[in-house]
């Protein structure tokens, strides 16, 4: 999934982004708050990982105004500041989760796996549609019961698609949600990992459908 991670401490920001691509996951970093809110609204994130100590701009008045303008997107705060105060401010700010620094790294990515998958309204981290089951802890694929490789972007990819059996995803959606800021996709990017995932899944009873004009589905039978 794509993650907006905003954090100022280049240490902290740096492994955090490296276990979270590790685990399969497209992240831009920024460092400050003014560069949090243009993100937000040039991105589309399926959660973000927000500091509260930013420069420029405060992460609680960011995270408020975001919840003002109907920015529903999913936020995990991670922050050195531990009063419950503080938990209970931004909790109450419209946060989903505190996290306080220092922390494992493996907790944090344990933390954003589950948001996502409440989010998605899965009780467990296996995602399972028609033959195919997808592990989100593991980050593997089996095809009724052989494993399948793949690539990180064609994993991410056939999440998307599977986690909502049936919606159509326009192109541009897919794009804004595979690629990350610091990417330059081409053109047919998309269909290019979509004829990939195809080829590697065909063994599956699952479908994904082109549907001209509209975009991509998955019908799990």
């Amino acid at each position: 999934m794509r993650l907006l991670l905003v954090e100022d401490d280049s240490m902290i920001g740096a492994a955090a982004q490296q276990g979270l691509r590790g685990e399969g996951h497209t992240v831009d970093w920024v460092r400050d708050g003014r560069e949090a809110e243009a993100a937000a609204t040039a991105g589309a994130y399926d959660a973000v990982l927000l500091d509260l100590g930013l420069p420029r701009k405060d992460g609680l008045s960011i995270l408020k105004a975001w919840r003002v303008r109907g920015l529903t997107v999913p936020v995990v705060i991670i922050t050195a500041r531990d009063a419950v105060s503080d938990r209970v401010a931004g909790l109450d700010a419209g946060a989903d989760d505190y996290l306080v620094k220092p922390f494992d790294y493996r907790e944090l990515e344990a933390r954003v796996r589950a948001l996502l998958r409440r989010n998605a309204g899965a009780a467990t981290n296996e995602l399972i549609c028609g033959d195919i089951i997808i592990d989100r802890t593991s980050r593997t694929v089996a095809v009724d019961g052989v494993p399948v490789e793949l690539t990180r972007r064609e994993l991410t990819l056939l999440e998307i698609l599977a986690e909502r059996p049936g919606r159509i995803f326009g192109k541009d959606e897919l794009v804004d949600r595979l690629f990350g800021f610091q990417d330059d996709p081409s053109s047919n990017a998309v269909e290019q990992y979509i004829a990939r995932l195809r080829k590697r899944l065909s063994g599956s009873k699952v479908e994904i459908r082109t549907l001209r004009g509209l975009g991509y589905q998955v019908v799990c039978p």
